[in-house]
């Protein structure tokens, strides 16, 4: 294939592309300085106007209170929305749509924006590749530099983020509580809307394991593939990690009112953005900062509303890691036991069912603030937390019921999809007796000493107990690659996955691939005949459109030493789940033909070798790497993959002192 590049050409060239002025009229008039600023402003605050300047900014407007725009934006999208240069997923394509509707307002308001950028990664895009190994170490990473950003515009009075997505959208939430002095909002980037007659984004991330068990032609696979996105921006369209940040940062009171899982492109989308930007003007004006939002109490009302919604389980690191960065007390496994057994699950949307909607379902049927009022009328939620609007929880709820909003959002989901209100945000009792359960529990046992965690309301209620709990005894199959199980799931193994097996995956927390995210497997024995009988162990994650008996986050991690890496195939697992009580247990209890009580499985456990397969993947990053050393001495996966300075220092001080 010939060159496209020639350098001769490109020497020989002195045509219409080399044209070029070499002098400039600059901009006309003159800045709007004082004898006092001159006097008083340090040189790089006066070089600044210069610069606003030379981008074009009017003159007259250089007075007014700066605001810094922090966004994910990702890709360049010419006016009509034509890609000019693909952005990583649909969540970040739209968002500076947003970012424009909050910056006019600012100017036509007299106030002076600025935007700045951190695009984000695609989970769903990274799955089963190498780019899995650099997803959750990103979200520290884009916070540290979100915070560098704002700390660089030391003029800014005011910060609005804008984002969407899995990592991206905790990234701002961590940087906005690490800036907690200022006045800060979030504005979430919605989700998109699901294509008529066509599969959701998480079904049809399972076209290759269903084609490759003959469950559908290439042909349905191809036309499955293409028409999952019912319009170009937006969050997925089921409750994982993007949609479950949005209502967390919602219900944390970080953002508008009825903001969470708005539908991308749309007019009320867009105005969230410009009332956004309305409520940033009005916490400067109030002298208002994030730090009178964010405390111990709206953290238990996040945990609440994720419990009630069904949430995915990566928010347990988004969560501690978001409340660390506001210098409050991050929320044990205790804490989140405790409202768990306090709120059962009452949204019905996907990934849980039964009926399994979109995500623009729960935003019409109220969103929120609904779960919210339900929360108030069940005696749980704190709604003497302040939200950045200025008002409490019961003064937004007080005005919520009989708003136009609500009421015109609900005619709508009855007009429009024929679909009642009242069976999506499902009033709690009448939840309760149609057998929803608590979101997620704490599986502990001789293969989990320091925990695990399991959606136990995405199990397959076909498998569970008359009286309410999963019960499974069945020999491990021990995985050291996601790509392996992958392939036993699809039957590409020498020996595939039947039912009664229980998969162990092991090798994939932090120190193995970054804690990857193995949404491949679980998605693949959701919706093959046989997949609901296979339980999945990982000390890796799972995404949040994850369902059935899956437990993840399994601690210590296999190369950390724990008990997990010991495990062989054929060894006798027993998992039990109480969905009622949230007790649960995860234990080695037999091998070589015989049965033991967990305590002699965790003496046997402890006199083995790691398995021989056991090692990090070669191709971890180095990056990725120092991250996992990192959040291990700040707290591990429990504690939010943090970087915890004192902690660091504390062990490196000691490191040099042993090393003398």
């Amino acid at each position: 294939m010939p060159s496209a590049f020639e350098l001769r050409n490109f020497f020989e060239n002195v045509g219409p592309e080399t044209a070029m002025e070499t002098s400039g009229a600059g901009p006309s008039g003159s800045l709007p300085l004082t004898d006092e600023m001159l006097r008083t402003w340090s040189s790089g605050d006066l070089f600044g106007w210069t610069q606003n300047a030379g981008m074009g900014w009017d003159l007259q407007k250089m007075l007014g209170p700066q605001f810094l725009l922090l966004s994910t934006q990702g890709g360049m999208r010419a006016e009509n929305g034509r890609p000019i240069a693909l952005g990583y997923h649909t969540g970040h394509w739209e968002v500076g749509l947003l970012v424009r509707a909050a910056a006019e307002w600012f100017y036509d308001n007299g106030g002076v924006p600025f935007a700045a950028y951190v695009s984000d990664p695609c989970d769903g895009r990274t799955q089963g590749t190498v780019g899995m190994f650099d997803s959750l170490p990103y979200r520290n990473d884009a916070a540290i530099v979100f915070r560098r950003l704002s700390r660089s515009l030391p003029t800014r009075r005011g910060i609005i983020g804008v984002a969407t997505c899995d990592k991206g959208l905790p990234a701002m939430m961590i940087a906005l509580a690490g800036s907690s002095n200022l006045p800060s909002v979030v504005v979430p980037g919605g989700v998109t809307l699901p294509a008529r007659e066509a599969e959701d984004l998480g079904k049809v991330q399972t076209i290759g394991a269903r084609y490759t068990n003959g469950m559908i032609s290439l042909e349905e696979a191809s036309a499955a593939g293409c028409r999952a996105c019912g319009s170009p921006g937006g969050g997925c369209q089921f409750l994982g990690t993007a949609a479950t940040s949005q209502v967390i940062a919602e219900a944390l009171g970080m953002t508008a009112p009825h903001a969470a899982l708005a539908p991308s492109g749309q007019p009320i989308w867009l105005d969230i953005a410009r009332q956004s930007a309305k409520i940033l003007w009005d916490q400067h004006h109030r002298k208002a900062t994030l730090a009178d939002i964010l405390n111990e109490d709206s953290f238990y009302n996040a945990i609440a509303v994720h419990a009630a919604c069904g949430g995915s389980t990566n928010l347990l690191m988004h969560v501690p890691a978001v409340a660390f960065a506001a210098g409050i007390p991050r929320p044990s496994i205790e804490m989140w036991t405790e409202i768990n057994r306090r709120v059962t699950r009452f949204v019905d949307v996907l990934p849980n069912g039964p009926q399994f909607h979109p995500t623009i379902r729960l935003f019409m049927a109220g969103g929120v603030p609904e779960i919210m009022w339900h929360l108030r009328e069940l005696g749980i939620a704190k709604c003497d937390c302040k939200t950045v609007t200025g008002l409490t929880w019961h003064e937004i709820l007080d005005q919520w019921q009989d708003s136009p909003r609500r009421a015109a959002m609900r005619q709508l989901l009855r007009e429009r999809d024929g679909v009642d209100p009242d069976q999506v945000i499902i009033p709690p009792a009448t939840a309760k007796k149609m057998g929803l359960t608590s979101t997620v529990c704490f599986p502990r046992g001789n293969l989990c000493p320091d925990g695990s965690v399991i959606k136990s309301t995405a199990i397959d209620s076909s498998v569970i107990d008359p009286d309410g709990v999963y019960r499974k005894t069945g020999p491990a199959r021990v995985f050291t690659s996601e790509k392996e199980a992958v392939a036993a799931a699809k039957g590409q193994h020498a020996q595939p996955l039947k039912a009664g097996d229980i998969a162990v995956l092991i090798g994939c927390g932090p120190m193995g691939t970054g804690m990857e995210e193995t949404y491949q497997l679980t998605s693949a024995l959701r919706y093959l005949e046989y997949g609901k009988h296979v339980a999945v162990i990982t000390d890796a994650r799972f995404s949040g459109v994850s369902t059935g008996a899956c437990i993840g986050h399994v601690g210590p991690e296999a190369l950390a030493g724990g008990p997990i890496g010991r495990l062989r195939d054929g060894d006798l697992v027993r998992i039990h789940v109480d969905r009622t009580t949230l007790e649960a247990s995860v234990d080695f209890i037999g091998c070589d033909g015989r049965t033991f009580t967990p305590e002699q499985g965790a003496m046997i456990l402890q006199e083995r070798e790691p398995h021989p397969g056991l090692a990090p993947d070669p191709r971890l990053p180095i990056d990725t790497r120092l991250w996992a050393a990192l959040t291990k001495v700040s707290g591990g996966t429990w504690g939010g993959c943090v970087y915890d300075l004192d902690r660091i220092v504390q062990v490196l001080e000691a490191g040099e002192k042993a090393l003398r």
